[in-house]
């Protein structure tokens, strides 16, 4: 219970701090060279972590982005209109109303950007939608998410999603309907963690009906089964960091050459997560 609160707190101070004096991922520099004049999709944003105030602030260096969310209303972006409404900083893309597992009607090839933060832990079949996400890749274009760790969130006391349980689900064609591990949830979810619900009873709620509101999360994830995810579609890993207070940041490129060369971030024994923040990473 103390080292829960003690988290909790410090998390807080940290959010709050950084509004005042907002700070950036280290290598800044490279994300910014690297996705300067894209043209992105972004999956269920817009996202602060991407604004000139976040801590990803590549927003104004794109030369356009659209948006995908899966319904017209949402528990982060309310009511919603498909067609060019999305809204991102001052400039507006085209918003489509897809589900992020499943992007039909989005062409092979389209995009030189994908941007995720904080979704793919909501959808059930993580490399599925890796995969659709890479389809509409152009060559060489380049992937950006922004994963919640589980150590430092609600999830703190559930097990580690194995890499095995995330191929099985693709292997499986699990859909977004799917509630293996809803017992699990209610079970070990860290509720003084979590402001969206306080009670186990809202907790429960919430995540029966979540093919409606889909706010669970399916999966929990450390820095190394991100880049084992991203290494098994076939990307080239640029960049693996762990950021304070609770987020895995990637950053990989469609390549189709055959040696990728990812290994210095799928292994827990690599130097690359030696001095992780996350305990789990090491």
């Amino acid at each position: 219970m103390a080292s829960s609160f003690m988290t909790i707190l410090n998390n807080r101070l940290e959010m709050l701090y950084r509004k005042l004096f907002p700070k950036k991922i280290s290598k800044i520099k490279l994300y910014i060279e690297s996705l300067t004049n894209s043209n992105g999709l972004e999956i269920e944003g817009p996202s602060f972590a991407f604004t000139k105030k976040g801590f990803v602030p590549i927003y104004k260096h794109l030369k356009s982005l659209d948006g995908c969310n899966f319904s017209n209303n949402t528990v982060w972006e309310g009511k919603i209109q498909g067609g060019k409404s999305f809204k991102y900083e001052n400039k507006v893309g085209y918003q489509y109303i897809l589900d992020g597992s499943s992007l039909h009607g989005i062409e092979n090839e389209s995009y030189s950007l994908i941007l995720s933060s904080h979704n793919i832990e909501h959808i059930a079949n993580p490399i599925k939608a890796l995969y659709e996400w890479k389809r509409v890749l152009k060559p060489y274009g380049y992937m950006l998410l922004i994963v919640p760790h589980k150590d430092r969130t609600f999830d703190n006391k559930r097990p580690l999603t194995t890499f095995d349980h995330v191929i099985e689900d693709y292997k499986n064609n699990t859909t977004e309907s799917d509630n293996t591990h809803f017992n699990e949830i209610i079970d070990l979810h860290d509720l003084e963690m979590d402001q969206g619900v306080s009670t186990i009873e809202e907790l429960k709620k919430r995540t029966i009906n979540n093919f409606e509101n889909r706010c669970v999360h399916h999966h929990t994830f450390n820095s190394p089964l991100v880049g084992k995810m991203l290494d098994y579609i076939g990307m080239k890993i640029i960049d693996i960091t762990a950021f304070s207070p609770y987020h895995i940041i990637a950053l990989a490129q469609k390549n189709e050459n055959s040696n990728l060369d990812n290994y210095l971030y799928i292994s827990k024994s690599s130097p690359a997560y030696k001095n992780s923040i996350f305990p789990s990473d090491r």
